[in-house]
């Protein structure tokens, strides 16, 4: 069972079936994985952003996934927001200042520790939602012959979807490991989650995305 289907009507779902979407696309030769924006502003709920509802068992599936990745020397690409001063940059984004609602925190933008980005693992710094808008992304997975991009994050209707949709629009295999995604609303969750799988990318558990992880040669 799918974790949509409790949300998606049969009439939706035969819709895409009609249509020839969903299904599965595989597994590359040479994966990258990006961690997108799993800071303490959106995964700690005493931020005004933050949810550790799904935050914590966000953190913790991506923890799994690191150890498998780093075991087999994949590319591993962090992202987090970078400050905003101006106007421009600030842009017309719909929320509040992402800002502690209490002192003494960490600074919002501060990767969690749990997930702490080894020396060689490159952190990218953005201001709008997807990794590759404004940044250097795609640069860096060509330097690594990538194919397929594991996306995982905070949060999944909207950085880790622009993310995906992006990563789509580049060519790349997407996959998106069901448990390492996390969002503040569960439909929002759900549903964008269904719709990246019928359209752009393999959502899948994690137990069999670190499968295939395992099975890729040793490098």
């Amino acid at each position: 069972m799918a974790i949509w289907d409790d949300l998606i009507p049969d009439s939706d779902k035969r819709m895409f079936a009609k249509a020839g979407m969903g299904g599965t696309l595989g597994f590359g030769q040479r994966p990258a994985v990006v961690v997108v924006d799993m800071t303490y502003g959106f995964t700690d709920s005493r931020y005004p952003l933050g949810a550790s509802e799904m935050g914590e068992p966000t953190t913790q599936a991506i923890q799994r996934l690191l150890e498998a990745s780093r075991a087999r020397r994949l590319p591993i690409f962090f992202t987090r927001g970078l400050e905003r001063t101006s106007p421009a940059q600030k842009g017309y984004w719909k929320m509040v200042p992402n800002i502690p609602s209490e002192t003494g925190l960490p600074d919002h933008n501060q990767i969690v520790e749990e997930l702490g980005p080894l020396e060689d693992e490159v952190v990218i710094g953005k201001l709008r939602p997807s990794a590759f808008h404004g940044t250097s992304l795609v640069d860096l997975l060509v330097f690594h012959q990538v194919d397929t991009l594991i996306v995982t994050g905070m949060t999944t209707s909207g950085c880790v979807r622009a993310t995906v949709v992006d990563a789509f629009s580049y060519n790349f295999i997407v996959v998106v490991p069901e448990e390492c995604s996390g969002d503040r609303a569960v439909v929002s969750h759900k549903v964008s989650l269904f719709d990246m799988h019928m359209k752009y990318a393999d959502v899948a558990p994690l137990d069999a995305v670190m499968s295939r992880i395992a099975a890729l040669p040793s490098s």
